[in-house]
């Protein structure tokens, strides 16, 4: 009996386990490939997970940079958010970059001198009814950094899958 139990329990965890994944669409937004092709490594441990507020990320790591695939619900006047956002950056010391491609939106931020160990990131967003989804590429250093022209063809590859 303990055993049928045993065998119960671990089935209907594996299970569980199983639902979630599937659940989590951020991890069906890109390939590791795909995103080998910007990072200029391969990507290991595209792992699902979530945040408050209904939000499901996917993480990997490259050996120059760390990645985040992130899907969500668009929340009210989200462009004056991201707009106060750089500003905020910008008063810091940090370099912002902003580029709009129709319903893609794409940044990169080079963060002060004595905040440079957060890391140098690249983000693209695309907006689609009340989902917003995003890659976000944070490198190590300035010089492995992703520039926006590179993330930005993933950013359409992601547009079509949710």
């Amino acid at each position: 009996m303990k055993k049928c139990m045993v065998t119960f329990a671990l089935a209907a965890l594996l299970l569980s386990t199983d639902a979630k994944a599937q659940a989590n669409k951020a991890c069906g937004l890109l390939t590791a490939a795909e995103l080998q092709s910007v990072v200029g490594g391969s990507v290991a441990g595209l792992n699902g997970g979530s945040m408050p507020g209904d939000v499901q990320i996917c993480t990997g790591s490259a050996p120059k940079a760390r990645v985040m695939l992130r899907i969500a619900r668009a929340k009210g006047n989200s462009a004056a958010a991201a707009a106060k956002g750089v500003e905020i950056a910008r008063k810091m010391g940090a370099q912002v970059d902003v580029k709009t491609f129709g319903p893609i939106t794409c940044s990169s931020f080079i963060p002060p001198q004595d905040k440079q160990a957060y890391g140098f990131n690249t983000t693209c967003t695309v907006t689609k009814n009340d989902t917003v989804a995003g890659v976000e590429i944070t490198a190590k250093n300035q010089a492995d950094m992703v520039p926006i022209d590179k993330l930005h063809p993933l950013a359409e590859k992601m547009a079509g899958r949710f």
